[in-house]
């Protein structure tokens, strides 16, 4: 029987970088944290390996197409109903959403009507359907607890505060592998290029994200829904170390930040243990002893037009923010395959934008009906010689 004494947590996305942060903190505190459920999209060895260290009895994989068959002691589900089974599990109290793309709402969903706490990791799910799912989270009663370092700072900071009294908030980029580089010189950048990240460890996807500014466009969105604020009151600026993670103005003309080294261990962990803290169990924490400086600086909107872009389809609302991180997920996998070069990524974009029909969705499946249509639209587009 689970120790009444631990949460006890499902891990959607355990094989990704997000996943594994996520164990390296369970493991730091097992005598708090129970994982209970872990599931990935193809995996099966590594998930089962997860298992078999944590004692895990059920998992999922996303993918039903593979061909896998659990250990002993272990129930596999499969597939998107998989997904939902294993999000819903009753023994579970919080659900980590580290599942990337639109495979993660279903189980998101499900989860809130079963009244889980979710830890959300996954940007894409308050993108495309921010308005549903906060609603969800509101009729349920669950907790929203954010995941990225941004938005966890933003929450930090935000406690024991009226939204009412925000100004602006400011989510701080690192600017990616080409913060430096002369901007005639991103016409020549390979993917090999775009996955040098000067200070994180992440995945491909968002590592180009980074370097494009997209993945702070989305975060920006994500805020905006997280938080209940107006699309001019979220903002984002250059930081380089990576060591402040937001900054809150409110109206009074004061602001508080939020610091911590760049690491995801730090903010999963806080969101894990809300609302206790306990000691960072993996990574080194900030020591003042020695010398660094924090500095700060726009964004140029001529090397970051994706940014742009992103504030544009915050702005307009409705399905602008699917369409734009469809067409994104398109242009990035185009450029990771060598097939379009880096700047064409923001021309895919602001194609699709223009080509497909925005509408105010009421429903998941006009959601998903507008993100397919745009990825159909944004693959058209890259394959044009």
């Amino acid at each position: 029987m689970p120790s009444p004494s631990r949460k006890r947590v499902i891990l959607l996305g355990a094989t990704g970088s997000i996943g594994e942060s996520t164990l390296r903190v369970i493991r730091a505190h097992r005598d708090r944290l129970e994982l209970v459920g872990v599931a990935a999209h193809h995996n099966a060895e590594k998930l089962f390996a997860i298992c078999r260290e944590f004692g895990v009895r059920h998992a999922a994989l996303g993918d039903a197409s593979v061909k896998a068959s659990a250990p002993p002691g272990i129930t596999l589900h499969r597939g998107p109903e998989g997904l939902n089974i294993l999000a819903t599990l009753p023994e579970a109290d919080t659900v980590l959403v580290a599942i990337v793309g639109t495979t993660a709402l279903q189980p998101t969903l499900a989860a809130l009507a079963a009244k889980k706490t979710i830890a959300l990791a996954s940007k894409e799910i308050l993108v495309l359907a921010g308005k549903l799912v906060m609603a969800a989270a509101h009729a349920s009663g669950s907790r929203l607890l954010p995941v990225d370092s941004e938005h966890n700072a933003v929450f930090q900071c935000l406690e024991g505060h009226r939204t009412a009294d925000v100004r602006r908030l400011v989510l701080t980029a690192s600017g990616g592998a080409f913060r430096d580089w002369p901007i005639e010189k991103l016409a020549q950048v390979t993917p090999a290029d775009a996955l040098q990240h000067p200070t994180w460890a992440m995945g491909p996807k968002i590592t180009v994200d980074s370097a494009t500014l997209a993945n702070k466009g989305l975060e920006l969105i994500e805020a905006q829904w997280l938080f209940g604020l107006r699309a001019e009151q979220c903002q984002a600026v250059l930081h380089a170390q990576s060591i402040v993670h937001c900054l809150v103005e409110f109206t009074d003309g004061s602001m508080l930040a939020q610091l911590c080294p760049p690491s995801m261990t730090f903010p999963i962990q806080h969101a894990l243990l809300y609302p206790e803290r306990a000691a960072a169990g993996t990574d080194t924490a900030l020591s003042l002893d020695k010398i660094f400086s924090l500095d700060f600086r726009p964004a140029e909107a001529t090397r970051y037009p994706c940014l742009r872009l992103a504030q544009e389809a915050m702005a307009a609302g409705g399905t602008a923010p699917a369409v734009f991180n469809a067409a994104n997920e398109v242009a990035v996998a185009a450029f990771l395959q060598s097939r379009v070069p880096f700047l064409a990524i923001p021309r895919i974009i602001e194609h699709t934008l223009a080509t497909v029909k925005l509408i105010e969705p009421t429903t998941l499946d006009q959601i998903l009906a507008v993100d397919a249509e745009a990825r159909v639209t944004a693959t058209h587009f890259t394959n044009q010689p």
